[in-house]
């Protein structure tokens, strides 16, 4: 969620919560001052939530699921490297912080590389990562259980207007292939984070607020009534572009900060995950109908997270667990 994206040119409460089974959250653990696991466990349960992703594997955090019956996405976090370069070391990995508690903690998804770009020196163990958990994953008899994937930002998009246009940039076209010939054929989803809110950040003259909301009334001169549905579209269109055709695409991240930048506000950020909760069984123009599993960032805010001050005020509770917006997860 670090980088930008320049969206390109577009034109431009309290409710039920009613798709339990296409949101999740991200659960960051950049803080100081967070709860416990176990707190952060009942928490969600108490509000319904039944998916979450983790940034990097800690037993502590995998003791709290377990029983929960939450589904969990984990990333690999810093071992990309190692992974990617010795079988071995994905066999350890597995071993150490899946198998023991593939019983009793539902694991969805592991990620492979969180938005790494095809020039970063990471990159080339990619799809070497992925091939070699997916071994781990199938020597410890949990491939049924468990899909490997990578999630990328909408950076590599080298078109994205209109959406039906949207294409891979020059540059990321060979190492979004390589990924797309590892997911195909082994039913794995395309993982995408993607934030209407630093697209209209970065381009307030083409992208209203409105828009980047959920809030426009009528469509505009190419169908889309909101941003986020036109960037996961132009996205759905650039994979098809080269063979990915029948891929899913996971939304793994999106949210909208309530300080620290344009547009940053407690009403803004509570209309933009409102109103994304309430759309995601509703489908996109290209996909209609078919519920968009996503996953909002973040449960919480996180005081010693890095970079510009809008990364620290993502979260739907504060630390304290007091809600932020009062959005019903039930």
């Amino acid at each position: 969620m670090y980088s930008i994206f320049l969206f390109g040119i577009i034109l431009c409460i309290g409710f039920k919560f009613t798709a339990a089974q296409s949101i999740g959250v991200s659960y960051g653990l950049n803080g100081n001052n967070l709860p416990s696991k176990q707190e952060t466990v009942d928490l969600l349960k108490s509000n319904g939530i039944g998916r979450v992703r983790i940034y990097s594997p800690a037993p502590e955090i995998f003791e709290a699921f377990k029983g929960s019956n939450i589904e969990l996405i984990v990333d690999a976090g810093e071992a990309l490297q190692a992974i990617g370069s010795d079988p071995n070391a994905a066999n350890n990995w597995v071993n150490t912080n899946i198998k023991p508690y593939a019983q009793d903690v539902k694991f969805k998804y592991i990620i492979v590389g969180n938005e790494v770009h095809p020039g970063d020196a990471v990159a080339q163990y990619v799809f070497p990562s992925m091939q070699n958990i997916h071994n781990a994953l199938s020597s410890a008899n949990l491939l049924d259980q468990i899909k490997v994937s990578t999630a990328i930002d909408l950076s590599l998009l080298g078109q994205s207007y209109p959406p039906s246009a949207g294409a891979f940039s020059q540059s990321a076209i060979g190492y979004v292939q390589q990924i797309i010939n590892f997911l195909v054929p082994n039913g794995s989803p395309f993982l995408a984070n993607i934030y209407p809110y630093f697209a209209y950040a970065g381009d307030q003259k083409d992208i209203t607020l409105e828009y980047a909301l959920f809030t426009q009334q009528g469509n505009n001169s190419v169908g889309y009534q909101n941003l986020f549905d036109a960037m996961l579209d132009a996205t759905y269109a650039a994979l098809e572009k080269i063979g990915g055709n029948n891929l899913t695409i996971v939304v793994t991240e999106s949210g909208w900060p309530s300080f620290g930048g344009v547009g940053a506000s407690d009403e803004n950020a509570k209309l933009f995950y409102q109103n994304l909760i309430n759309h995601v069984n509703v489908g996109t123009p290209k996909k209609p109908n078919q519920p968009i599993e996503a996953y909002l960032f973040a449960l919480f805010d996180e005081n010693l997270k890095p970079g510009p001050e809008t990364e620290r005020h993502f979260g739907l509770f504060h630390p304290d667990k007091s809600p932020k917006y009062g959005l019903s997860f039930k």
